[in-house]
């Protein structure tokens, strides 16, 4: 992935220029040339997060108030699946905006934005955007999270994780389960043997957190899984523990 600094000079007037015309597409009356006058203006000293939320909220002023019509409109424009493991940011960085637009804006309405955070993470990601939803509806984000852990779509499969991870990158600490981590270690044992390495690594990161924040049940749940003779999940645990070994 690239890094945050090499990333940022995707998001401004062109970003603009790029949703603005994809969106004028699907939806007439959307003001494209106020859009993108709104969101270069004091768009140049704000960091790669900033300039995300910046986007955001100006997709916020510019389409109908109502969330529901807001992000069916969105939904539109996004294209169409990402079937390889990689180019998440290369590819799909301009989706960005559109997931934080489902964290700020979605909160009251789940059914909604949980389709819209699955959608998106096919494409680009929706592990920041699913982190507020987690907090506000604990118990129905986890049983959403465990649905998808099943699914055939590798990315979703991956967000059931990722989404949950403690200490994920580029995100405010999730400090929700981990005093009590069994409801997610539920989830991590749906993922324990997937065959997809861009879901094995999120797993294995994902224990690498709960090493940091609570060594002893990460050490017992390893422990079990030590004693699986399955490849992959040998794989995760040895990935996992590759700075604690």
């Amino acid at each position: 992935m690239e890094s945050a600094n090499g990333l940022t000079k995707y998001f401004g007037t062109n970003l603009a220029e790029l949703l603005s015309a994809k969106i004028i597409l699907v939806h007439k009356n959307f003001e494209q040339k106020a859009f993108i006058k709104a969101v270069t203006k004091g768009i140049n000293d704000r960091s790669l997060t900033q300039r995300v939320e910046w986007i955001a909220d100006k997709l916020r002023l510019f389409l109908p108030e109502h969330f529901p019509d807001a992000i069916t409109i969105l939904l539109k424009i996004i294209g169409p699946e990402n079937e390889k493991e990689t180019g998440m940011f290369s590819n799909f960085h301009w989706l960005m905006p559109v997931g934080k637009f489902v964290e700020k804006y979605g909160l009251d309405h789940f059914a909604v934005s949980m389709n819209a955070i699955g959608e998106l993470t096919k494409r680009n990601t929706g592990e920041y955007a699913v982190r507020p939803f987690v907090r506000k509806y604990p118990e129905k984000t986890l049983k959403q999270m465990k649905k998808w852990a099943g699914e055939k779509n590798f990315h979703l499969r991956r967000l059931a994780s990722e989404g949950l991870r403690p200490k994920l990158p580029w995100a405010s600490k999730l400090e929700l389960f981990i005093e009590t981590p069994q409801p997610v270690f539920t989830i991590l044992e749906i993922l324990k043997a997937d065959p997809v390495k861009f879901v094995k690594k999120s797993v294995a990161n994902h224990l690498t957190d709960y090493i940091k924040v609570n060594p002893s049940e990460a050490a017992k749940l390893i422990r079990q899984w030590k004693r699986s003779k399955d490849e992959h999940t040998q794989w995760i645990v040895k990935y996992a523990m590759r700075k604690y070994s």
